[in-house]
């Protein structure tokens, strides 16, 4: 069971750079226990602020719900309290209560909570969805926003009466205006998150709505570009930013965008770029191809080059 409340587990989460680790698999697509250990020791040394296990880079989608809080579990031991440990769950009602309860007593410190499976629901219908799963577990939950669970301010009020363990918003969608209305509703009650995919892009105009946070993917395999790059979003050091964008994030969704499913794909060839290969991504997902592999190769090994603008000019 996790020591943190909800509430300390948002404010923390609100407070620093979010990542979410990949699954690594062997070759038989069954769970590497052993790298995952070793990923998540690793990236416990960086300044992170929560890691999500069997979230979306961690093909949440992919696991079975039986897999899901064994994963967390590993995670959970192997990172021992030195940042907060969340967990993936969703999939339909019954389900992603199934997952929540699991992933509470394999000591996650919260939930995200990802979109139902396959169908569109109204209002009434996924907040029923959201109170279910926030009534099963005592630990805090973030509703993520996106695809075909579009939750309304209206609707996120009422269950942020409802549900003192809803704890965060994390936006997947971009939608400016209803990010704001969100803010303006909700202000402070929630922590919110920034979710779309490659966040970075995103994260300067987000952080003026109040989005102190987001998940980088990319931290999982260029740590110190990830937090150095959030450094300079949280003081608006707008040189580092643009830089950090032009020479690394905006080839790398070039590659990410030439294929579905390459959101997650480039991240695990990420791992096996810097020497931490962490296998292959599970069907329906395919792998970047060599040549592809060779580009994101090159992106990083000449991210040495960018510095920040105070670096700069010393």
């Amino acid at each position: 069971m996790s020591k943190m409340t909800p509430q300390e587990m948002a404010q923390k989460i609100g407070s620093g750079l979010l990542s979410f680790p990949v699954t690594p698999f062997k070759a038989d697509y069954s769970f590497d226990e052993a790298t995952y250990r070793a990923n998540m020791d690793w990236l416990c040394g960086y300044d992170v602020a929560g890691l999500f296990a069997a979230g979306g880079t961690g093909e949440f989608f992919s696991l079975t719900p039986t897999e899901v809080p064994e994963v967390v579990k590993v995670a959970v031991d192997e990172t021992k309290g030195r940042v907060p440990v969340l967990a993936g769950t969703g999939y339909g009602t019954a389900i992603a209560r199934e997952i929540a309860v699991g992933a509470e007593k394999a000591g996650a410190d919260g939930l995200l909570l990802l979109p139902p499976y396959l169908t569109h629901s109204e209002q009434e219908g996924l907040a029923a969805h959201v109170e279910a799963v926030c009534a099963s577990v005592k630990i805090g939950v973030i509703v993520y926003n996106r695809d075909n669970a579009i939750l309304q301010p209206d609707t996120l009020a009422r269950l942020a009466e409802r549900c003192p363990n809803l704890v965060g918003y994390k936006d997947g969608i971009g939608d400016i205006e209803l990010m704001t209305r969100v803010y303006t509703k909700l202000g402070d009650r929630l922590t919110y998150v920034g979710g779309l995919p490659t966040a970075e892009t995103f994260a300067l105009p987000y952080l003026d709505m109040g989005v102190t946070t987001y998940s980088s993917a990319v931290f999982n395999f260029v740590p110190e570009f990830a937090t150095n790059f959030y450094a300079a979003v949280r003081r608006r050091d707008h040189a580092t930013i643009h830089a950090g964008l032009k020479d690394f994030i905006l080839p790398l969704i070039a590659i990410r965008n030439r294929k579905k499913g390459y959101a997650v794909s480039i991240i695990k060839a990420g791992m096996k770029v810097i020497g931490r290969d962490s296998g292959p991504v599970r069907p329906p997902l395919t792998d970047l191809t060599e040549q592809e592999i060779a580009e994101l190769t090159a992106l990083v090994k000449n991210l040495p080059a960018i510095r920040s603008s105070q670096q700069a000019a010393e």
